[in-house]
């Protein structure tokens, strides 16, 4: 097991890189601690991939550090790393069983007959493949071919960190649930330091400890699921995660107000004041769906809005209004009252965010 730390870390595939936008990734620290079970999120572009490959030295990084446990590995070898990585397609040897594939990197390490049989039957069994240890690997199902895959990574006890680039892409459907928990169990048994990169946030959040969510070549927040979830440190990750996402309205600041097309939305006064002396012009209020509250009759404070649509989505409803002609969407639970043309919206205070620059305004 390894502690990973990304230090000052930028890469970028031209030659002569001059603006931000060349950059794959742009300069970021970040540290993974020793036995942690985390998430790398993002959407397709957005450098996880190649992230991934800089830790594993699949890639050499344009500038900056990789550290393992405080030594630089820039210049090691995946095999030096001493890292395991399942791809996002199986790599298997489809010739070999189940069990030559899982007792290989252990017959390259030289490790005695008895030894060998041991971890791979005990891997096997955690991966529920022990009773296809004879069967060619040719004559597998993808998802078991993926994990077989990812128990290659596993069966060597030593290993410094184990890196799994999309493995649930390939897998059916109606099984990822089982595949995501068998992941998460087998973290916990054996306490190896595991980083997923996923595009999907249910994935991320119902295995990381933490998520490092990745925007434009940058870890825009890193966080537990509810911290990026209750309190988004940028814009792009009050989008990303939820679903819907977060209602954004651009404001401008008078009074202790946000206010937007003649409308204004008191903010707290803390946020407010840190956000007057900033003196961006770029300001949006956020509010997850979830938290906006809608009545029957007007109350103090209240928005007058118009119910535009409205979609059943089974155990929840996503209602939208329209506030001022902006669209607004509030999340009601299946056996809550359902509005119909005028409503009355209101934003609770403790959930409404204010951002400047894309950036959440969080006064200490």
């Amino acid at each position: 097991m390894a502690e990973i730390k990304l230090a000052s870390l930028a890469h970028s595939y031209q030659t002569s890189p001059s603006a931000p936008e060349d950059y794959a990734i742009r300069q970021m620290d970040h540290v993974w601690e020793q036995g942690g079970a985390y998430a790398l999120l993002g959407p397709s572009g957005c450098g996880k991939s190649t992230l991934l490959n800089i830790i594993s030295g699949l890639l050499i990084p344009s500038s900056g550090h990789v550290l393992f446990d405080g030594k630089e590995v820039n210049h090691l070898s995946p095999a030096e790393r001493n890292v395991a990585q399942v791809f996002q397609f199986p790599v298997v040897y489809d010739t070999m069983t189940v069990y030559d594939n899982l007792a290989f990197p252990l017959r390259n390490l030289g490790k005695d007959k008895a030894t060998i049989d041991k971890r791979v039957r005990e891997i096997a069994a955690a991966l529920e493949l022990d009773s296809d240890l004879l069967r060619k690997a040719n004559n597998l199902s993808a998802d078991d071919k993926q994990k077989v895959s990812m128990g290659r990574g596993l069966v060597r006890d030593e290993v410094s960190a184990i890196l799994l680039d999309e493995p649930l892409t390939v897998i059916d459907p109606s099984l990822k649930w089982k595949l995501r928990r068998q992941l998460k169990r087998l973290h916990q048994q054996f306490d190896i330091t595991m980083v997923l990169v996923t595009h999907d946030q249910l994935e991320a959040s119902t295995f990381a400890d933490k998520i490092a969510l990745m925007y434009q070549g940058q870890i825009v927040q890193n966080g537990t699921p509810q911290e990026l979830f209750e309190q988004p440190a940028h814009t792009f990750v009050g989008y990303f995660i939820g679903s819907p996402g977060m209602n954004f309205i651009e404001v401008s600041l008078h009074d202790g107000c946000a206010c937007f097309a003649g409308l204004s939305v008191p903010v707290e006064p803390a946020t407010y004041d840190l956000a007057v002396n900033l003196g961006s012009s770029n300001m949006k209020l956020g509010i997850r769906p979830e938290f906006v509250r809608l009545h029957e009759q007007s109350q103090a404070g209240a928005l007058d809005t118009l119910v535009t649509n409205i979609e059943d989505l089974g155990s929840y409803k996503i209602v939208t209004v329209e506030v001022a002609g902006q669209p607004i969407k509030a999340r009601i639970e299946e056996d809550d009252w359902v509005p119909t043309g005028r409503v009355y919206l209101s934003f609770p205070l403790p959930w409404l965010k204010l951002y400047a620059d894309e950036y959440l305004v969080k006064a200490v």
